[in-house]
């Protein structure tokens, strides 16, 4: 059994950055992929950026790319979401969340284990 723990959501103004923390107890990551998505109110939860804990290979939204970096921290257990350049549209709970298997990362439904969710607001 994996337990996600998420940090770092906050207020911020466009243009600035915040970091995401994703750590992970129990079993921890290892043999996982680990991804980040997003909800805003009213809407379905949107991928946005995947990692793979033994590799390192990552993939991003398309709406994110150049913007945000995602890095692990193997000793720590630990993922990151590096956030920057924020605009008002990225306001959203932010999810970090875990599946054994590359295939079908988009897909959130396809994920085993997820955190509670973190807050992001970012001002205009």
């Amino acid at each position: 059994q994996v337990q996600l723990v998420e940090s770092g959501g906050g207020l911020v103004q466009a243009g600035g950055s915040l970091r995401l923390s994703c750590a992970a107890s129990g079993r921890a990551f290892s043999g996982n992929i680990v991804g980040w998505f997003r909800q805003a109110p009213g809407e379905e939860r949107d991928f946005v950026a995947t990692i793979n804990w033994s590799t390192g290979s990552t993939d991003y939204a398309d709406s994110v790319k150049g913007r945000f970096t995602l890095t692990r921290d193997t000793t720590k257990d630990t993922v990151y979401l590096q956030m920057n350049s924020l605009k008002p549209g990225d306001t959203a709970v932010y999810y970090c969340a875990a599946k054994r298997s590359w295939t079908n990362y988009l897909n959130p439904h396809r994920y085993d284990y997820w955190g509670q969710g973190t807050q992001v607001t970012v001002s205009s």
